[in-house]
């Protein structure tokens, strides 16, 4: 099955992560994964266009069946391989019913950490401003405390939807992922660094990391330290 499918993805891109844990997750690591460079814009190329108009990554197809968008890529394979690899919708309602209002959530997370992390990589030079980077740093701040009181709810060594690892945390984890890479205080922030720290060694988050973090541990660790 897995051969029938390629992935087109960039190193350190949320989206592309989200899609990249999925396929670990269903057993789906035969899959032809080939890694682009987007300093080269590789994601604008006649390979990619020809898969996603937009010249976005991700960019994945099983056989003639095309889903570009990494929730929607994410909800296909959990469709397709309900039962193969780990089971990520819980049965329960009430935690399934939390799982897709946090997965919904984490896309407005995803934004705002955006917002601050990738600033000066969107906006031109002559056009950035610290009054709106100072700005985003306190909208920031103010989502990462929503996020520490749900886990806070949720107790100790629980996932974003409760006890199990869910379609949620394959979402969410390299939002967190690139919190911590770009110095967020695990002391500021404990529920979430307790959460990053369960979370980054499951195989598949291991297996699925980033390259070239792996090549350069050590990010940005200055973006996020004072938010």
């Amino acid at each position: 099955m897995a051969k029938d499918m390629t992935l087109l993805w960039g190193s350190g891109s949320p989206p592309c992560w989200r899609v990249m844990i999925m396929l670990e997750e269903k057993q789906l690591q035969n899959c032809d994964k080939k890694l682009l460079s987007f300093d080269k814009m590789e994601h604008k190329s006649q390979e990619v266009l020809d898969i996603n108009p937009r010249g976005q990554l991700p960019s994945f197809k099983h056989g003639n069946i095309i889903v570009n968008e990494s929730y929607g890529a994410c909800f296909y394979l959990e469709s397709q391989f309900k039962n193969q690899g780990t089971k990520l919708v819980p049965d329960d309602t009430a935690q399934q019913a939390l799982m897709y209002q946090r997965m919904f959530e984490g896309l407005t997370f995803y934004d705002k950490v955006g917002a601050v992390i990738y600033y000066e990589y969107y906006v031109p030079e002559g056009e950035r401003l610290e009054s709106a980077m100072k700005r985003n740093k306190e909208t920031l701040a103010t989502e990462l405390k929503l996020w520490e009181g749900y886990l806070e709810k949720l107790g100790s060594g629980s996932y974003m939807a409760g006890p199990s690892f869910t379609l949620a945390d394959v979402v969410i984890f390299p939002t967190v992922g690139n919190l911590f890479r770009f110095g967020l205080s695990a002391q500021r922030y404990p529920k979430l660094g307790a959460y990053y720290a369960q979370v980054k060694d499951r195989p598949s988050v291991q297996a699925s990391w980033p390259p070239h973090w792996l090549e350069n541990p050590k990010g940005d660790e200055e973006t996020l330290k004072d938010v």
